[in-house]
């Protein structure tokens, strides 16, 4: 994030979850597709390359439902923390499995005639009008543009680069889904014989729906409890207890969770523990160049105001310390995001 930004790296524990997460893509594949046999004879080649397609848009259906699941978690549940460090490894996985799904789609549909097979997706015509003519496939197209944009850019490289740029295209995660929806509603839920996908889709869509609603109305309740909370100073541990350039993190009130930092020695500061790129915990990391430096991506942040340094614009919430001997005391109001605030110095060489 700073000039000091270094790629996150392959390491054994991302190899190994790529591992693990690609052999569950793989079983799931083949169950589907030996239930799907088991319970309905397939004559020839073409019902085999049907089921192949299908397997593959319900394998992207769910992975994506989960995907879009991991945000609200983790802001209700601060557990559900460590499933964002690989959010990014799932999301280029589901596209992958996306594309696969078109491609076999494209094959199919589109591959035989004398057109492009994408000029034919786009020109293949249709009428809004009506359900059973609807245009659903380039509704689908649409929709694997914006995950290609997304899986291209899911490095750090790209983060660091493009700035504030890059959480916007990444909300394209949202338009993608809605218009999967309607790619699915349109076309594989018009057939005869639509199976369990109507329910796939009315839990993923409630599911979906149901946790970013309750993430911020639990949001909304703890941030108007705090500000109904009088200022109580909460005693949070001794400051011999940091070593220099590190943190350690609290939690008060129940719920918030807040990162106190030492650094040059005889600073003291704190702020939130959540970092606004992928909520990574700000309280593992250390302060490398005067920032605050999150361990995950290594977004910083400067522990006298919380904001980033520029040209960046990302901020976090400050809180108020006060020293009584070598005891902490901490103000568990957050101050608004970037607000600055008096840096507490240790006085005592107790």
């Amino acid at each position: 994030m700073s000039h000091t930004f270094v790629p996150v790296s392959w390491n054994p524990r991302k190899r190994v979850y790529d591992v693990c997460l690609w052999i569950c893509i793989a079983l799931y594949i083949v169950l589907y597709v030996s239930v799907t046999n088991m319970f309905f004879q397939q004559e020839d080649a073409i019902s085999t390359l049907i089921v192949l397609m299908r397997a593959f848009s319900t394998c992207g259906f769910i992975m994506l439902t989960f995907i879009l699941c991991i945000g609200p978690l983790a802001r209700i549940d601060q557990r559900f923390l460590p499933l964002l460090y690989n959010r990014r490894h799932f999301g280029v996985s589901f596209f992958l499995i996306a594309l696969i799904h078109g491609a076999l789609a494209i094959f199919w549909y589109h591959s035989f005639g004398d057109i492009n097979p994408i000029v034919s997706v786009v020109t293949s015509g249709g009428s809004y009008g009506g359900v059973g003519d609807f245009p659903f496939q380039l509704f689908g197209l649409l929709s694997l543009l914006m995950f290609f944009v997304m899986a291209a850019t899911s490095h750090d490289y790209w983060n660091a680069t493009l700035g504030p740029l890059w959480k916007s295209l990444h909300l394209l995660v949202y338009p993608g889904y809605a218009l999967l929806i309607i790619h699915i509603g349109m076309g594989a839920m018009q057939e005869s014989n639509t199976g369990i996908l109507p329910y796939m889709v009315f839990i993923s869509v409630t599911l979906v729906g149901g946790l970013h609603l309750y993430s911020a109305l639990f949001h909304s309740r703890q941030s108007l409890a705090v500000e109904q909370e009088a200022s109580s100073w909460v005693e949070v541990g001794n400051w011999q207890q940091i070593e220099n350039d590190r943190g350690i993190t609290v939690t008060v009130n129940g719920a918030e969770r807040v990162a106190i930092f030492r650094y040059d020695e005889c600073k003291l500061s704190a702020v939130s523990n959540v970092c606004r790129h992928q909520n990574g915990p700000l309280g593992e990391g250390k302060v490398i160049d005067g920032c605050i430096t999150c361990p995950w991506h290594g977004f910083q942040y400067r522990p006298e105001d919380g904001r980033s340094p520029p040209p960046f614009t990302e901020k976090i919430e400050t809180f108020k310390l006060k020293l009584e001997g070598n005891v902490i005391y901490l103000d568990p109001k957050p101050l608004p995001l970037g607000t600055p605030r008096e840096v507490t110095m240790i006085t005592t060489t107790h």
